[in-house]
Formats: structure tokens, C-alpha cells, sequence
């Protein structure tokens, strides 16, 4: 290091002092990243606070979207879900507020089945059988249940439809697994449909049909296209979990970590 640790001692403190006052919260999780390299981890303060100096959601909303895309299947991070879980209580938050949102972010498995259908209708045109599909109508049942999902959900989309013909079973079943938070959460169906879009657009998952649908439901539930793009700026510092999650590591394997800064 090229300056006086006192002049860099002070420089941290400085950086974690406007970080605290910026995002509200201190973790030891950041302290080793700020020891090792304080340039750094100044420039990722200033990246992840652009949302809370200039954004309009609340943060307790704010903290939903941490939450879900720490807790999505695509990165399960536990320390930052505590983290994000603990400031949403402190800025108000009910355990069922947070357990709704968990709620909606389990559903991004059934991407298995957006994804894996149109695939297969692909694949069933290109071997000139394109007719066993195109050619079903649809049955009551299926009728049925395709009313009942534009009434609790508001939209419809091929992603539903495909899956309604191949899998009705399926399909059922998936309908009352996902509607449980519309029927029973109290969340704004916009705030419903901003955690779609962070977990949907996420850079461990980037799926681009589900982000579009997503997007167009929130602005049909009065989301603002600001509100989006706030949305996928607290999203897009997801990186920043390689470092909190490697550089821990690298001070114990260099043999200077010091145990009561770690998390």
C-alpha cells in the first residue's frame, strides 16, 4: 500500500460512514472487502446507491427485491437473504409481507416448463408434426381453467397456453400452487409483479419472455417505467456477491483472515 495507513484508516471509515448513511445498514460481511481493497469497494457503494438516492419505491419494497432475488433457486445466497430479511423488519416489514415474498419467488422453477415447451413445439413443426398440437382445441376443463387463471392473474401469454395443452394436469396443479399469495398475500399486485421481474431478469436466471411479461403486467397495475428501471438497477449489483463470497476465502487461504470480521 502505497499511502499511510492512518490516512487509509481514515479514507474506510469515511467509505463505511457513507455507505451506512446511504443504505441504511453496516454488515461485517463488507469488512474484509473494505480492508483488502477500499477503491473497490467505494465504487460498488456508489453503483448500488444510485436506487436509494434517486429511486422512488420504498425500501422496504426495495428490500423485497433483495430478498427475492437472494432466496430465487437460480442463487439461494443465505448471508445477504438474512441480511435483506432483518432490514426489511426494521423498516416495517410483517413476517407475512416477507413470507409472501418468498412465496412468489418459489415459482421460478415452472421456467422448467416455459422454456422446455416451446422448445418442444419447435422441435414438433421441424418433424412435420406440428399438427398434434395445432390442431387440439382446447376442453372445457382446459377452458375452464384458462378463465381462471386471466381472472386471478390478469393476463395470458403462449408460456401458460403451452403448458395448459401439453400438462393440464400439470397446469392445474401449478395455477393453485402459484395464486396462493394473489388469494391470500397483501402485497400490491405491482410490487407482486416488480419481484417477477427481479428474479426473472437476475443475471443467474435472465429470462427475457418472463422479464417482457412481467414488465407489462406491472405497468398495466400502475407500476412507472421508472419504478422498472429502479428495479433492475438494484438487480444489476447481484455480482457484487462474488466478491463477499470470495474474498472471505481468499484472506483465510493467505492466512490473514481475521475470524470476528466474518459473518
Amino acid at each position: 500500500m502505497n499511502a499511510p495507513t492512518a490516512a487509509l484508516d481514515e479514507r474506510r471509515q469515511r467509505i463505511k460512514d457513507e455507505f451506512t448513511a446511504n443504505r441504511g445498514y453496516w454488515t461485517p460481511l463488507w469488512d474484509t472487502v473494505l480492508e483488502m481493497s477500499p477503491e473497490f469497494f467505494e465504487a460498488y457503494m456508489k453503483l448500488s446507491s444510485v436506487p436509494w438516492k434517486t429511486g422512488t419505491l420504498d425500501p422496504k419494497v426495495r428490500e423485497f427485491i433483495y430478498i427475492a432475488i437472494d432466496t430465487s433457486t437460480t442463487h439461494l445466497y443465505e448471508p445477504g437473504t438474512r441480511i435483506h430479511i432483518r432490514n426489511a423488519l426494521r423498516l416495517g416489514a410483517t413476517r407475512e409481507e416477507i413470507m409472501e415474498v418468498l412465496q412468489l419467488t418459489s415459482v421460478l422453477g415452472v421456467h422448467t416448463m416455459t422454456m422446455g415447451l416451446p422448445a418442444l413445439v419447435d422441435v414438433m413443426r421441424k418433424l412435420g408434426r406440428a399438427a398434434e398440437y395445432e390442431n387440439q382445441k382446447l376442453t372445457p376443463r382446459q377452458e375452464k381453467m384458462k378463465a381462471e387463471w386471466i381472472a386471478s392473474r390478469g393476463f395470458w401469454a403462449d408460456l401458460p397456453e403451452y403448458m395448459l395443452r401439453f400438462a393440464p394436469d400439470f397446469f392445474e396443479t401449478y395455477v393453485e400452487f402459484s395464486s396462493v399469495p394473489w388469494k391470500t398475500g397483501t402485497l400490491e399486485p405491482k410490487v407482486r409483479e416488480l419481484i417477477y421481474v427481479a428474479i426473472d431478469a437476475a443475471t443467474t436466471h435472465l429470462h427475457e419472455e418472463g422479464t417482457r411479461i412481467h414488465m407489462e403486467n406491472a405497468l398495466r397495475h400502475g407500476a412507472t417505467p421508472a419504478e422498472i428501471v429502479e428495479v433492475l438497477s438494484l438487480v444489476s449489483v447481484l455480482g457484487m456477491h462474488t466478491i463477499t463470497m470470495g474474498v472471505p476465502l481468499l484472506m483465510e487461504e493467505t492466512g490473514q483472515a481475521n475470524p470476528n470480521k466474518l459473518a
